[in-house]
């Protein structure tokens, strides 16, 4: 017998009775996770003493790492090494108080064999839920079992009593009875006439996606495999973030200050100040209207009818944020643009639906809700919003839960009290953007809202829709919420009907959460039936989440 070298395999240490292991996954920059350490050590503390409360220890499966200054998985090489090393018949809590990289542990849970439950807590600042609910989107979109808590201190009953089940049997389930199979929904027979020929004149004339590279921010869900896009008559053209990088280069001052002009003879604000690394300057504004003018060129070059731009790796290292771009792209009224001989004006009186992020799940989403609201007479303009936090109004103003729904970019005027003249752009947070660069900051308009998200499951697309109304709420209480998330961002104060908290996170799948207006409170139904009967006609699995803002079911 030959006398080959076998490779030696890392034995895992096992685990003692009544243990149960703890990661903390983190952000792929140094300065996240470091500025985030202290929110995430305190909600390790309170977790593990709810849980030796209940006869249990918890047991951190990687270190403190004092010269990174924190205690997070900041890489998908260390998670695996992570994973590696630990039981694999462990019981295991993803504990998460800040935004996480999917990627950095999905490979360790996809063939973890012990029970898996992720944990988030409830704040605005230490935002743990978004970086959760992007986790469990990835989660079943690989097909992994896995429970699911949160909570705002880790002491209340529902908490506790759900912790306790899944301590003892490895499980625990929450109401989700919210969402009923679009079967069992009666749609109007012009709304379902609408979605099926949309659907139809997709799939016959298809239609292009692009992509400035795939794959943001460890965001698995949020990439569609081409064997799924591709029947619904999307596919996908993939460009690179360094072309729109050229571009943006080749783009002159004259017409880049032709844009801002644009902007600010409809009344935006532009806060500056002179230090780069505290305010939004005159040099980072010109960048971000040559990347706007760069973005159409090269949409108008391949044919695309909605575009995605990543940024947030890549191109933080070149150019300021996207998002003033982005924004702006979703509003019909916004900046022309002229191909490079000037000779021809790009998607002339269009928007051209932008996907924050490179989250295919809403450029699929954008294509179908511009084209069924163009066919309703219904306003075009759409945005995705993270699910960022929510509380309970203190102003008095409604008895009510209100979502803040809150977005770094992508966000159009259109959706703003005001339009243009009630947005704004400020500088993005130093920690995640260096370079700088405006967001299109507003407070999101009182009306009604068509909310959805598209998912994979069961390597299935599926669809969630609901019905919500945009509340006006007191500047006091606005600040408060702004000063509780990201004061630079727009913001959207939700009440979605017939959702409560908790039935949205136990379903939701994904961070990121699909908004656009109708005119009243009819129009919005009919519009979310009709979109629901598109995406049906598209192959697409569809459940209608929640009720009419009256109350009654659909």
């Amino acid at each position: 017998m030959a006398a080959y070298k076998l490779p030696k395999i890392s034995k895992p240490k096992k685990i003692g009775n009544k243990q149960v292991l703890l990661i903390a996954n983190g952000d792929l920059r140094l300065s996240a996770n470091q500025n985030c350490w202290a929110a995430q050590h305190e909600m390790e503390e309170t977790l593990a003493h709810a849980i030796a409360e209940e006869g249990y220890k918890l047991v951190r499966a990687h270190p403190y790492k004092p010269e990174q200054k924190h205690g997070f998985i900041g890489s998908q090489k260390e998670g695996m090494d992570v994973f590696a090393k630990i039981d694999p018949k462990a019981p295991l809590i993803v504990a998460e108080a800040v935004w996480q990289y999917s990627h950095h542990i999905l490979h360790g849970l996809i063939s973890h064999e012990g029970p898996i439950m992720t944990v988030a807590n409830w704040s605005g600042t230490w935002p743990g839920l978004v970086g959760m609910l992007n986790l469990n989107g990835s989660l079943t979109k690989a097909g992994v079992k896995y429970s699911t808590l949160w909570s705002e201190d880790f002491t209340d009953g529902p908490f506790r009593t759900k912790l306790r089940k899944w301590l003892e049997t490895g499980k625990v389930t929450h109401r989700t009875a919210h969402a009923r199979p679009l079967k069992k929904v009666k749609v109007g027979s012009a709304e379902r006439r609408l979605g099926k020929e949309l659907a139809a004149q997709l799939q016959r004339e298809k239609s292009i996606m692009g992509i400035f590279d795939e794959g943001c921010m460890g965001m698995f869900n949020a990439i569609i495999p081409d064997h799924l896009l591709n029947p619904t008559g999307v596919y996908k053209e993939r460009l690179s973030q360094s072309a729109l990088y050229y571009e943006t280069t080749q783009v002159s001052d004259r017409e880049a200050r032709a844009v801002r002009k644009w902007m600010e003879d409809r009344g935006m604000t532009f806060v500056t100040g002179k230090d780069p690394v505290k305010h939004l300057t005159d040099a980072q504004i010109l960048q971000q209207c040559k990347m706007y003018i760069a973005a159409m060129r090269i949409a108008d070059d391949f044919g695309c009818d909605t575009i995605g731009i990543q940024y947030q790796q890549g191109l933080k290292d070149l150019l300021p944020a996207s998002d003033l771009v982005e924004g702006t792209l979703n509003n019909v009224a916004r900046p022309p643009v002229y191909s490079r001989d000037g000779k021809r004006e790009l998607y002339k009186g269009e928007a051209l639906p932008h996907f924050n992020e490179v989250d295919e799940c809403i450029g699929l989403d954008a294509l179908m809700t511009y084209r069924i609201h163009k066919a309703m007479r219904q306003p075009p303009e759409s945005t995705l919003h993270d699910i960022r936090w929510g509380d309970w109004d203190q102003s008095g103003t409604t008895d009510e839960y209100v979502w803040v729904f809150l977005i770094s970019g992508s966000a159009p005027p259109a959706h703003f009290v005001g339009g243009w003249k009630g947005a704004s752009s400020e500088r993005q947070p130093h920690m995640y953007f260096r370079l700088g660069g405006g967001t299109l900051k507003g407070i999101c308009k009182p009306g009604e809202i068509v909310w959805s998200r598209v998912y994979i499951e069961g390597g299935r697309l599926k669809m969630d829709l609901g019905r919500a109304g945009v509340i006006t709420l007191p500047k006091a209480e606005t600040q408060r919420r702004w000063d509780a998330t990201t004061p630079q961002w727009p913001i959207m104060h939700a009440v979605t009907y017939g959702v409560d908290r908790d039935q949205m996170m136990a379903k939701h799948q994904s961070n990121h959460i699909h908004v656009a207006y109708a005119r009243d409170t009819d129009a919005a139904d009919k519009a979310m039936l009709a979109k629901a009967a598109m995406a049906e006609a598209l192959g697409i699995e569809v459940n209608i989440c929640g009720t009419k803002k009256n109350g009654k079911s659909f």
